[in-house]
């Protein structure tokens, strides 16, 4: 049988043949604890026989089939099945399982399949999760398993059409408690849960284990009289249970439900709302119904600044949004993933904006979430936001900047097409019209044609069917008098996808008035094809700045005229609007990774305005580009001065900033990234050792390991400084600082270390292999890093056929060699392309995405040599 990778055209012929009934689910973690301490974290059964720590699980799934003797299978991943029984009838494990598949033959009209099996826990994030806290012992484990994991827990039919009502009942040790998606009780030893709703395996969750947790209530009128009352839960490991501000998390999550029951007229269907903070996560965060799982570090052990709080915030509304999109309604397969991550997406901002304290969630949204999807949506794998997923391992990369942000920015256009009124009206009705089924494009469609008038088809077909970022540039023509005779906005697209698509934009003129830089006018306007005359502008006195896609309307990459830019380039702090603001930086970002601004002007603007920045998310976007600049756009011998310079910018910043406040701390970040040269690493450990100090900024446990890791970097900080402050911070989160900072030592003996753990051996958690990618890869370290660009692609083709699909991308991606940034590395890449054309499709994917990342760099690097400004 063809395995793992599960084909669309297979999940089709089964759902043709099938409807699942019922399933019941009994599961044994009680193998969780015993020699935690000396087993690896769960990754061998601690007992000495190398094999892997299991747990027992039995399924009872109920099911039809429409052509009574027909043949089809489950799913299930797992070391072994003890016994396997349908409809009475026992079958042979070795004949009828081979790893990933339960063969099923001479289907009745009616079935029942029982499998009891022994199923691993995991430790890379897949599966049911075992994690052991070095802090104190205790084991926790959790379940994650979107597009197909939930295979690794428990028998299955593994794709999102065949829903079902899940019953599970869980065997624990005595001082756990355990959650699941329905609530819970236990008695006699075992933890039973009511049972859910019909819903797709993937969002089935199992957490369990010594969790801090904390309860509150949300209670709701309804229009029909009735009251609707849902228990709140938040839980996290004890070790963080100092750090939880659980109120901050229950006050966003009653936000929301206020928010949503207002706008779906549809109350939220799943009981009760508990979120969970696990350790070793993925993901973000997943909507699992009544159970959602969050990555733990959403729980600030230190100072942040109000991105962090507005980022947490944006992760719970958007989960919370899928409740609706992508739980209750569900997309068919893979295919329409959108219709559940581009709405929680869109809906995760609109939502924060309209109902918590982030009101200028709009502003991220321009800034941080667009740049994923341009990204994306530029790399030789971008796709339509309606994307052809043939199988599994298409779903696992499609989770991305398009699926996600792209999609999110179409909606955004979308409600400025069909009016946000009618956009909210056809969310309701396709709320109630597909409740607990599943839906295609077409579904959506429908009921938006209906609730607008607009011909949906022909805005589909540009926006959702076809892949590629447009940009949009200002052709302004002045009469006699100065004033504006004609303005016109130019379309362009790549070669590669040439759509030219519909745009409804706001275009706004901005003159210098008293020092500042404000708008002066405004029109909207439906741009199509190549070139629109915007004529409601004409006789506007001359603007200094042309903004198309002004208020972030529609989704393209702005472009400057001449005259605009240089505006911007001495003026660009005096821009009042913030939301402004961050779309030109947004643009002048594009421009130095299209090659257009040289990367010096770009962090030549960022040393002069960046601290005029109000929007702390904006600065922090800008720190992150200016790093990337300086790696991957700036000419090789420009790299020292350009070093010197943002370090002695990002110094002056942080002296002269606001004792206290947030931005200091992230100037203080910011100059730990960027520190090289002795007098910055000095500062640094002084500050670590508390000999020097500036005024307002508290060193703090989080931003002692954020110093740590450029003096750790630069030869500084050695293995037993290291330990020491481990032994210090001596928890989950100081052992993956502490892993990270290690690996980041500037020596060929560490690096084939690094090496050796990521690709020889398994036995690092996926939060390991995460953290010791990240101290491996230093841009200060490019020529100790030059040898593993022949090894790595020598070993990437095993890596994937023997590593579970998140670690093979975590390697595949993490330790591509984009920091020995030469021609060399590029026609190395060329060359596995070319010589691997029959690997996986995934994995081509990953590399070749790389490789369109270090040509680009390439190109950003000859047009920061040719001179610097005025070279775009």
């Amino acid at each position: 049988m063809p395995g793992e990778n599960l084909s669309r055209d297979e999940a089709r012929e089964r759902a043709a043949l099938l409807s699942v009934d019922g399933y019941d689910v009994s599961l044994d973690v009680r193998s969780a604890i015993g020699d935690a301490a000396g087993d690896g974290g769960g990754r061998t059964a601690g007992d000495g026989s190398g094999e892997p720590r299991t747990f027992r699980s039995v399924t009872t799934i109920r099911f039809r089939c429409n052509e009574p003797g027909a043949s089809s299978f489950a799913d299930l991943i797992a070391p072994s099945v003890t016994a396997v029984s349908l409809n009475g009838r026992d079958l042979d494990p070795g004949e009828v399982f081979d790893g990933a598949r339960i063969r099923l033959d001479d289907l009745a009209a009616e079935n029942e399949l029982v499998v009891d099996a022994r199923c691993a826990y995991s430790r890379t994030g897949e599966g049911l999760h075992r994690f052991v806290d070095p802090e104190d012992g205790e084991v926790y484990l959790y379940t994650q398993y979107e597009p197909a994991d939930a295979r690794r827990v428990f028998a299955n039919f593994e794709q999102p059409d065949l829903k079902a009502p899940f019953r599970f009942e869980v065997r624990a040790p005595e001082e756990w408690v355990v959650w699941g998606n329905g609530a819970g009780e236990r008695a006699d030893g075992v933890w039973r849960f009511a049972e859910t709703k019909p819903i797709s395996t993937y969002i089935t969750c199992v957490v369990a284990g010594p969790y801090h947790y904390v309860t509150d209530s949300y209670t709701r009128e309804l229009g029909d009289g009735t009251t609707l009352e849902i228990p709140l839960g938040a839980l996290c490991r004890k070790g963080l249970a100092p750090y939880f501000d659980a109120d901050d998390v229950f006050l966003v999550t009653k936000q929301g439900l206020d928010f949503f029951h207002d706008h779906f007229d549809y109350p939220y269907p799943f009981g009760k709302y508990d979120q969970a903070f696990v350790p070793e996560y993925n993901l973000g965060a997943m909507e699992n119904p009544g159970l959602v799982t969050f990555r733990e570090e959403y729980i600030f052990r230190g100072k942040v600044t109000r991105a962090s709080y507005e980022a947490r915030a944006n992760v719970i509304l958007h989960e919370m949004a899928h409740m609706w999109f992508g739980d209750l309604v569900t997309m068919e397969w893979w295919d329409d993933l959108w219709l559940k991550e581009s709405f929680a997406d869109f809906m995760g901002s609109f939502s924060l904006v309209g109902a918590t304290r982030f009101t200028d969630g709009w502003i991220t949204f321009a800034n941080r979430r667009k740049a994923w999807a341009y990204r994306a949506d530029q790399l030789p794998s971008t796709h339509p936001v309606t994307a052809d997923i043939r199988d599994l391992q298409d779903a696992k990369l499609n989770f991305d900047g398009i699926t996600y942000a792209k999609g999110a920015s179409v909606l955004k256009q979308l409600v400025a097409y069909v009016g946000q009124d009618a956009f909210l009206e056809g969310a309701r009705r396709y709320f109630k019209r597909h409740a607990y089924g599943n839906t295609r494009l077409g579904d959506l469609l429908s009921v938006l044609g209906e609730t607008s008038g607009r011909d949906m088809a022909g805005w589909a077909r540009s926006w959702l069917q076809t892949a590629g970022v447009n940009s949009l540039t200002p052709q302004v023509l002045l009469d006699a008098e100065g004033r504006v005779d004609e303005l016109a906005v130019l379309q362009e697209a790549a070669e590669s996808h040439p759509e030219l698509r519909p745009h409804r934009v706001a275009i706004g003129l901005y003159r210098r008035v008293d020092g500042r830089l404000v708008r002066y006018a405004r029109a909207e306007a439906d741009v199509e094809g190549p070139r629109t005359v915007v004529s409601e502008l004409a006789g506007a006195q001359a603007p200094e700045l042309v903004l198309v896609n002004d208020e972030d309307l529609t989704y393209c990459k702005i472009r400057f005229d001449e005259t605009s830019l240089a505006a911007l380039r001495e003026s660009l702090g005096d821009l009042t609007d913030p939301l402004a603001r961050a779309l030109c930086w947004s643009a002048l970002w594009n421009m130095t990774r299209d090659a257009l601004l040289p990367a010096r002007d770009f962090v030549d603007l960022v040393l002069r305005f960046a601290g005029r920045e109000t929007d702390i998310g904006v600065l922090q976007m800008l720190h992150a580009w200016a790093d990337s600049a300086l790696a991957h756009y700036a000419a090789p011998d420009w790299r020292p001065a350009g070093e010197r310079l943002l370090a002695e910018g990002a110094l002056a910043e942080l002296r002269s900033a606001e004792p206290g406040s947030e931005h200091q701390l992230a100037w203080a970040r910011f100059l730990a990234s960027v520190a090289s040269g002795p007098a910055d690493l000095d500062l640094l450990q002084q500050l670590l050792e508390g000999s020097a100090k500036i005024d307002g900024l508290e060193v703090d446990q989080e931003l002692r390991w954020a110093f740590l890791e450029p003096l750790a970097a630069h030869g500084r900080a050695d293995e037993g400084v290291l330990a020491a402050e481990l032994a210090r911070d001596d928890t989950a989160s100081g052992k993956r600082h502490q892993v990270r900072c290690l690996a980041a030592r500037p020596s060929a003996e560490v690096k084939a270390q690094a090496w050796v753990q990521l690709v020889e051996s398994d036995a690092l958690s996926n939060a390991l292999v995460e953290a010791t990618i990240a101290g491996f890869q230093q841009p200060s370290q490019r020529e100790l890093l030059a040898p593993y660009a022949e090894k790595y692609f020598a070993v990437i083709g095993r890596i994937w056929e023997q590593r579970s699909i998140q670690i093979a991308m975590h390697v595949v991606k993490g330790l591509f060699p984009a920091l020995p940034d030469s021609p060399r590395t590029l026609a190395a890449t060329d060359a596995w392309l070319a010589a691997h054309e029959a690997a996986p499709p995934a994995l081509r994917r990953l590399v070749l995405e790389a490789r369109d990342d270090l040509a680009r760099g390439l190109r950003g690097q000859a047009c920061d040599a040719a001179g610097g400004s005025g070279a775009f």
